[in-house]
């Protein structure tokens, strides 16, 4: 763990791979204080749908890193679409957590 910071109610925390120290995944639960308790139920119904994954990583090549994925067996909800200058693709990890993978802009 990198960082773990408590705010009242509201925790959250960064992890990250000693050999990558510019990379921190950040961990958090939608909930007060941050999100009313109905907003944040709305909220994990969007993401248990794939829309506004958590988790986010960006790809050179989306199309490319797609093919190359999908070909050892990762299941997509989404393939690579343009959109907004760049493109992107959404995927499920083997635990159900939403991921986006989002080419670079160049």
């Amino acid at each position: 763990m990198h960082t773990d910071v408590r705010n009242g109610g509201y925790r959250w925390l960064t992890v990250q791979h000693p050999d990558q120290p510019s990379f921190q995944l950040g961990l958090f639960a939608p909930g007060p204080p941050v999100l009313d308790a109905a907003t944040a139920q709305t909220l994990r119904a969007v993401v248990a749908k794939g829309a506004m994954p958590p988790l986010v990583m960006s790809v050179d090549d989306c199309r490319a890193a797609y093919d190359r994925v999908r070909a050892r067996g990762v299941e997509f909800t989404q393939e690579p679409v343009d959109r907004y200058g760049t493109v992107d693709a959404g995927f499920r990890d083997p635990s159900g957590n939403g991921w986006k993978m989002i080419q670079s802009r160049r």
